[in-house]
């Protein structure tokens, strides 16, 4: 958690601590989501209990390239984990990582603010 610092007419005020971090952190995940052929490859993973690697290509469709790129973006944001198997790398899903932002989704389903940082 960080505290913002303001600077107005010379003076330096500190405003209330906000949870920058966790900010980035909710939206890089959303980030990588709000692709379809993402959404398609960890609904995929969640079909799947085995060992997925370069299988992806024939579900999604896209060329190998382009599937390559998703998964690098799901893998940046800790959506998915990635072991090498030579010759391949199996992915499976790190569903934790999704805990910040589903409990934002919630906050916003019940229509409740998140609590602020003391």
């Amino acid at each position: 958690m960080t505290t913002v610092k303001l600077e107005t007419a010379g003076a330096t005020e500190t405003a209330r601590p906000v949870a920058i971090d966790a900010h980035k952190h909710i939206a890089k995940i959303a980030k990588a989501l709000a692709h379809p052929a993402r959404v398609q490859i960890v609904e995929t993973l969640l079909r799947r209990t085995t060992c997925i690697g370069c299988d992806f290509v024939e579900e999604i469709g896209l060329a190998a390239s382009t599937t390559s790129e998703h998964l690098r973006i799901l893998k940046d944001a800790g959506l998915i984990v990635g072991e090498i198997a030579h010759p391949r790398i199996c992915y499976s899903l790190a569903p934790r990582a999704v805990v910040p932002l589903a409990t934002f989704v919630q906050a916003i389903e019940a229509g409740h603010p998140p609590a602020l940082p003391e």
